[in-house]
């Protein structure tokens, strides 16, 4: 029989709380696999900061990279202003990198293929634009709309062309990491399920089974470098998206 690629994104309910008008609500793979990335983020910087010394730990040297890491690209983004919001992007950062590190185990789930999640991180982040920036600029937060310099007679459409590309940013945010890591789970369980289909052959399948299997390792360490990447890339855009609220006029 053949394997199914897209079963592994199925949501599963594990269990059921009960209905709230009419709706049932109930405690999914999903949710629980949530639920494990925030406790897994937070027990590893516990572990790492519960016994901070002048010579770090293997522990606490990660938890210090991981620290400088955000806190340099936030600062090359957003400026030394932007670290009012380090917290944010740090906990988003943290979040995003362990739900795709997670999702590299077997049997275990990936909440960030499903563009629900991802879509939801995104206006989380958008929304923290547009309130931080309304309330820090009011009405000269729309400046962002409207860069100095341009020409009166083209200014309403460089105005529409600013509007909808920033209503676009959600989109492009949550997408681009959805896609990414449901095209690489897909293409990782293809290859495997080639490995599995052709040692069923006997000796000549074996023998066959060897380029899957080697391109089955080869995806697998690619998957592990794009969970990074793709966590990177959400926390960068991030930091370019609250520099528009910090500094709309730029």
């Amino acid at each position: 029989m053949a394997i199914d690629p897209i079963k592994q994104f199925e949501i599963k309910e594990i269990l059921s709380l009960g209905e709230i008008g009419g709706a049932d609500i109930a405690l999914t793979n999903s949710g629980l696999f949530m639920i494990l990335t925030t406790a897994a983020v937070t027990a590893f910087l516990m572990l790492a900061t519960s016994g901070r010394t002048l010579v770090p730990s293997r522990w606490q040297s990660i938890a210090e990279l991981c620290y400088e890491f955000v806190a340099k690209m936030l600062r090359d983004a957003a400026g030394t202003e932007g670290m009012r919001f380090f917290p944010f992007v740090f906990s988003l950062f943290m979040f995003v990198l362990f739900a795709n590190l997670f999702g590299m185990f077997p049997y275990f789930f990936t909440v960030t293929s499903h563009i629900v999640v991802t879509f939801a991180l995104a206006m989380l982040v958008i929304s923290t634009v547009i309130i931080y920036g309304c309330m820090k600029h009011g009405f000269g937060f729309l400046k962002l709309f409207a860069p100095e310099g341009v020409p009166a007679p083209i200014l309403p459409m460089v105005v529409v062309i600013e509007v909808i590309s920033f209503l676009s940013r959600p989109v492009s945010l949550s997408v681009r990491l959805f896609a990414n890591m449901l095209a690489g789970h897909i293409t990782l369980k293809v290859f495997a399920s080639f490995v599995v289909s052709m040692s069923a052959l006997g000796f000549a399948g074996w023998l066959g089974a060897i380029l899957p299997l080697t391109m089955t390792v080869a995806m697998t360490a690619l998957e592990f470098l794009v969970s990074f990447l793709q966590a990177y890339v959400f926390a960068v855009l991030t930091c370019m998206y609250l520099n528009d609220a910090l500094h709309p006029s730029h």
